[in-house]
């Protein structure tokens, strides 16, 4: 049979697929600018920490008033960026989710001691509890460390008791950070699409609904 000119037109084109889903935002720009900076100077305070506590370190390395040097003015801008960035709304909002713990912040908490992993066991909104946890306990570490730290460093700030208790409570302090921080990499290092959200500002929608059902945009 012998087909008329035209007759494989538009009905013989291929139909285009649906496009996929825009990747949701998740950081702004300013976000992702705090957190790169904040963990680069905390980064560096461990570093140096370590440097000046092990003695294979400090040896290695050498040139103890200048690893002193950098721990202390890390330690003393680690705040900085954060503060720098209270100038973005988004930041300020996400500052706000924080610090707020529900119900189903609750039941995540529940179902991760109970290690289980079933479709609707861990509800989370932008964040979930771990990281409001983890947010909450950082931050206040931070205060801490920085406070005693202050105290070590201008020896007339405070008599040699208050300098003796701030260099035991900074020291095993720091310890505590340098194992939250592990765990707190391991937990990024287990998820790419988490990371890629703090790197390039987006995420896929699947993983949004799937790990943080309750996300809404503005307010959860």
């Amino acid at each position: 049979m012998t087909s008329t000119p035209g007759s494989a037109g538009p009905t013989a084109a291929t139909t285009p697929r649906p496009s996929e889903p825009s990747p949701r935002i998740r950081f702004t720009t300013a976000e992702r600018w705090v957190h790169r900076t904040t963990a680069w100077l905390v980064l560096l305070c461990v570093a140096t920490a370590a440097c000046l506590y092990v003695p294979q370190l400090a040896e290695l390395v050498g040139r103890r008033r200048l690893v002193v040097t950098l721990h202390e003015w890390s330690g003393l801008l680690v705040p900085v960026p954060l503060l720098a960035g209270l100038v973005s709304r988004a930041l300020r909002t996400d500052l706000s989710r924080l610090n707020r713990f529900g119900p189903h912040d609750r039941q995540w908490l529940r179902a991760a001691l109970r290690r289980e992993r079933t479709p609707g066991a861990r509800p989370a909104g932008k964040f979930n509890a771990g990281q409001k946890l983890y947010a909450g306990w950082i931050a206040g570490a931070v205060l801490v460390m920085l406070g005693t730290g202050l105290l070590m460093w201008f020896t007339g700030l405070a008599p040699l008791v208050w300098r003796t208790g701030a260099t035991f409570v900074h020291d095993w302090l720091a310890l505590a950070v340098g194992v939250v921080l592990a765990g707190h990499m391991a937990k990024a290092l287990a998820d790419p699409e988490a990371r890629r959200g703090m790197r390039t500002g987006s995420v896929e929608r699947l993983w949004a609904r799937t790990e943080h059902p309750l996300w809404r945009d503005p307010e959860e």
